[in-house]
């Protein structure tokens, strides 16, 4: 673990200390570097938990979110040198340094063996994301976007905290391994269903539940590249992750908890995917569609099947990597023409026609074509949440088709259509965008020839 945390740390000299001229590639090839000595979490073991430290273990479920976290950090520095350009060197260096400095945190939050540290890891997690937003945001409305992220997270964890100490009284440890072997149960009563809601209610805000979701558009839409693809790809999937862990502790089907959960998840689905269908803000309408694709992995943990598991993990592997990649052809696009509006930005394939092929590609993705590891997770957890109920799809079937509708929509609406009159000249594609296309591309593609890497279950 510490192999991978300590370099990352010592990625803060670097970025001081490496001259001028050599500022993003020092920052973004040793990053690439730590990343590529990340995927030996992904080796197959026998043992329940990989590499176990008294702070740190690492499984099956957390191992494929640590080598996704790993693995975004140089793509996010190479998304943001463009728009860094113009800023004076210092700037630079403070900006890569707010990156730099999520990434441990990320790191721990993923892989922490106690209940206390996922905590604090988790909560740090909002200090460089805030920073990106409010200080690194294009427009002024940056600032009423930091104070939802802040206030949504705050209020929804302060019950999260307040819960844990008291499981700490009860149980008398919090150390993941220990509860894996004693599973506590608390007996039915009003005190252990307000726990059990306070611990699911933090993971909910941040996952985002449908209805607890409206910091999540804002935070979108303002973030700068980076900050979108840290939000997207990173911090969502701790929401999933936290329920994924603390679902060990609450069984939320002991109080009929879960009801209110899957239904609130899959009308959210379908809810978010008609909002996309009639949004003219490109990053907001991506954002939406994060959320309808975290209704699904929040329905499936609620069920806690294997099959549900595994469903979830992939999903959340897969979505990270497409919505982190439409964000980023988004911001390419926002580069060029300066605007996010989907009617100012119409027909931009005859002037980039490489750039719409990775647009069709991300989309497709998206829309769960095979062979794409977002279909085997959107399947895997239809049929599961089918086996659970089958009236379910209806719900999952309608918005699978409205999901399909608003991708094709995105798709039309920047690639084909009349050219505006305002878009004269437009500047090339660049070989650092194919290649951060290319590297977001490449994992989706290669990793449904072996699933089992990522799908959460014990080889």
């Amino acid at each position: 673990m510490l192999k991978i945390i300590i370099p990352t740390i010592m990625l803060l000299p670097l970025t001081f200390l490496s001259p001028h001229k050599h500022l993003w590639t020092n920052t973004t090839t040793h990053s690439l570097l730590i990343a590529s000595i990340s995927l030996q979490w992904l080796v197959p073991t026998y043992y329940p938990t990989k590499y176990l430290t008294p702070w740190t273990s690492i499984d099956q479920i957390s191992s494929p979110l640590l080598v996704l976290s790993c693995w975004l950090l140089p793509l996010m520095l190479m998304a943001s040198q463009n728009h860094l350009e113009q800023e004076p060197t210092i700037r630079k260096r403070i900006f890569i340094t707010t990156l730099i400095l999520a990434q441990p945190f990320v790191l721990l939050a993923f892989s922490a063996s106690e209940l206390m540290l996922f905590y604090i890891a988790f909560e740090a997690t909002l200090i460089p994301t805030l920073i990106l937003i409010t200080r690194w945001g294009n427009q002024p409305e940056r600032l009423n976007a930091g104070v939802y992220l802040l206030f949504y997270t705050l209020a929804s964890s302060l019950p999260l905290l307040i819960t844990i100490l008291h499981l700490h009284n009860q149980i008398g440890t919090l150390y993941f391994p220990m509860l894996k072997l004693s599973h506590p149960t608390s007996p039915p009563s009003w005190t252990s269903l307000m726990s059990s809601l306070a611990l699911l209610l933090a993971f909910m805000v941040k996952a985002p539940l449908y209805g607890l979701h409206l910091w999540l558009p804002k935070a979108h839409v303002e973030a700068p590249i980076a900050g979108s693809m840290l939000l997207a790809a990173l911090l969502l999937k701790l929401g999933g992750y936290g329920i994924m862990r603390i679902t060990l502790l609450v069984n939320p089907s002991s109080n009929n908890l879960h009801y209110p959960f899957i239904t609130l998840a899959l009308w959210g689905a379908l809810m978010t995917s008609a909002i996309c269908l009639r949004q003219i803000d490109l990053k907001s309408l991506i954002a939406y569609s994060s959320v309808s694709h975290m209704g699904l992995v929040i329905a499936a943990t609620m069920i806690q099947t294997q099959w549900a598991f595994a469903g979830a993990m992939i999903l959340m592997i897969a979505h990270g990597l497409t919505s982190s990649m439409l964000f980023c052809l988004a911001n390419t696009n926002y580069e060029r023409t300066h605007s996010r509006i989907l009617l100012l930005t119409r027909g931009i394939q005859p002037l980039l026609p490489l750039m719409a092929i990775w647009w069709l590609l991300a989309n497709l993705t998206n829309m769960a074509l095979p062979p794409t590891i977002n279909l085997m997770a959107e399947l895997t957890i239809m049929i599961t949440l089918f086996n659970w109920s089958s009236f379910t799809i209806i719900l999952t079937g309608t918005a699978i088709l409205l999901t399909a509708s608003y991708t094709l929509y995105m798709l039309m609406m920047t690639q084909r259509g009349v050219l505006p009159s305002h878009i004269t000249s437009i500047q090339n594609s660049t070989t650092r965008e194919h290649l951060l296309m290319t590297l977001h591309m490449i994992p989706m593609i290669l990793l449904i020839l072996k699933p089992e890497l990522i799908s959460g279950i014990p080889m």
